[in-house]
């Protein structure tokens, strides 16, 4: 065993150790460093499960899903395989998530909300389902949120409650989402407005041919926001 000193304030009152805690030899590597295999974490039942995290009983969780420090799954919820959610996430029970989607840090699904595979949720995008929220009142149902395959939300953005965000969608950093968002429409703002078109890999359609196939959505959107 190494024995490592560190700052008095970790060790309890009264333990005469002052300050000093035990670290199997294992946890550094080859050049003397901390290798992070046998700190706080352990995998458990196919899936990757960090010690800080909380999974509640009765939570299902695909093999390969990595779930990282201070994340909170709520009993009843549903994670595909082969996702990553990031630190300080935290999942409501009713929450059902697909296979290979990546949650990065500081996000909350709550009720109502549903992923489906190979989505992006960046970083603090915000998820709402409650349009008159009270305190310690709630509605009946809450409404459902959709985010279809492969859809991206970018950093910091709002969703509000009961939208569809469509297949391979792309939403821009910091939009306030109030609308559907179909199938490869890229959309940012304040509120959010359909801005133009993505392909599967992220990159903008620019020509005419190529983005003539979305013109009934272009329609509709635009009726809506002249209502």
């Amino acid at each position: 065993m190494i024995t490592v000193k560190t700052s008095n304030r970790f060790s309890p009152p009264g333990n005469s150790s002052k300050g000093r805690r035990k670290i199997k030899p294992s946890m550094f590597n080859k050049n003397g460093k901390a290798s992070g295999k046998e700190i706080n974490r352990k995998v458990a039942a196919g899936y990757f499960q960090h010690d800080d995290a909380l999974i509640e009983k009765n939570v299902q969780i695909g093999d390969g899903t990595r779930i990282w420090a201070f994340t909170h799954v709520l009993a009843g919820a549903v994670i595909g395989g082969d996702c990553n959610l990031c630190d300080h996430t935290f999942i409501e029970g009713s929450v059902r998530i697909g296979d290979r989607v990546t949650i990065k840090c500081g996000v909350s699904l709550w009720d109502g909300v549903e992923v489906e595979n190979d989505v992006f949720i960046g970083p603090h995008a915000t998820f709402t389902n409650d349009l008159r929220p009270r305190s310690r009142i709630y509605p009946a149902v809450f409404p459902r949120t959709l985010l279809r395959e492969g859809c991206s939300l970018g950093a910091n953005c709002t969703i509000l409650p009961g939208l569809t965000i469509g297949r391979w969608a792309l939403i821009g950093a910091g939009a306030v989402v109030t609308h559907d968002v179909p199938d490869f429409g890229q959309v940012f703002g304040v509120p959010a407005r359909l801005r133009g078109w993505v392909c599967r890999c992220g990159n903008k359609l620019t020509s005419p041919i190529m983005a003539a196939g979305f013109a009934p959505a272009v329609a509709s959107m635009n009726k809506r926001k002249k209502a």
